[in-house]
């Protein structure tokens, strides 16, 4: 009930996601192509060159960025650990807020403590969480992670998006509408029975827990992909202290992996379905890809067959990952 097909025309992959029928093409031979656009600027000057006026360090933070109405924050900021959230200045979304993850004006990829990550994802469900009881139509949260500027980060310091809304994100809308298709005909839920056959194939199941599992995406929307599913809940707003702790130590591990790909810079999302409704056709999900090293001029790794074609170009196979990330 999961067909996983690919063909093979002139050295490239084509292959289609099995949930909702896109095509990716995957060629690694592309990663040894010669990039004349890759002039570095060393990364440690653009980390000193951010700092010096940071609105998001320690010594900016409270008189720079804005505070929370009292009553989604009677103190004006969500505080955890070294988590820091309040207010988007520049919104894309309904009640959308920013989460500082740490201290530190700078963190590598394999430096991040279980505790600044669980700090900051138990943090935004603290607010998700609000929101939805001030605001019961925005049901919808979002979560997202764009660490370093190849990644669309506009800020070195390392911080992660938070949005509830009304309505949900194009790709949550599709995922959400696929499974219950697939439920409706197979009177399964797809997430399960995709990570059945990806442990029965073993080329791309990477691990997990009991709560969670860890896959390399059969047809990835980005490089060195893995897709993070968490089993029986369809929302964010459900994770327990358990699920969190799991996904943290799972998230770390990865981040290690990346760390020996020589990876600088990545997005995380989550794939969430509404808060307050139970749908047993759907299970939480979140993907991580890792995007260029952080340099003055680069090649990027996204180009008009993604942006304008809907055509997913890659260079790493996915049944590649579960080796390099042991």
């Amino acid at each position: 009930m999961i067909n996983l097909q690919k063909v093979v025309r002139n050295q490239v992959e084509y292959r289609t996601d099995p949930l909702t029928s896109e095509q990716t093409r995957i060629n690694p031979d592309r990663a040894k192509r010669v990039k004349q656009a890759e002039s570095r600027v060393q990364l440690q000057e653009i980390i000193n060159h951010s700092r010096n006026q940071c609105i998001f360090c320690p010594e900016r933070i409270d008189t720079i960025t804005p505070d929370f109405p009292t009553q989604i924050c009677p103190t004006g900021k969500i505080r955890r650990g070294e988590t820091v959230i309040f207010p988007n200045l520049y919104p894309f979304a309904e009640n959308h807020a920013v989460g500082v993850i740490t201290s530190q004006h700078f963190l590598d990829v394999d430096q991040f403590t279980d505790e600044l990550l669980t700090d900051n994802l138990m943090a935004s469900l603290d607010y998700v969480r609000t929101v939805n009881s001030q605001y019961r139509q925005a049901v919808y949260p979002a979560y997202i992670w764009n660490y370093m500027p190849p990644s669309a980060g506009s800020i070195i310091h390392p911080h992660v998006q938070i949005m509830v809304e009304t309505e949900p994100i194009s790709r949550v809308k599709k995922y959400l509408q696929k499974s219950e298709n697939y439920f409706n005909q197979y009177q399964e839920n797809y997430w399960k029975i995709l990570i059945e056959e990806e442990k029965r194939l073993g080329q791309r199941y990477i691990g997990g827990t009991d709560t969670l599992s860890l896959i390399a995406s059969f047809a990835p929307r980005g490089l060195n992909e893995v897709q993070f599913i968490f089993h029986g809940i369809n929302c964010l707003s459900d994770l327990t202290q358990k699920q969190v702790d799991d996904f943290v130590r799972c998230l770390r591990n990865i981040l290690k992996g990346y760390k020996q790909l020589e990876v600088g810079a990545l997005n995380l999302v989550a794939y969430s379905g509404p808060m307050n409704q139970e749908q047993d056709y759907y299970w939480l999900n979140m993907k991580l890809i890792s995007r260029p090293f952080p340099k003055g001029i680069y090649t990027n790794d996204t180009g008009p067959m993604e942006r304008l074609y809907d055509v997913w170009v890659i260079d790493t196979l996915p049944e590649s990952l579960p080796g390099l990330l042991d």
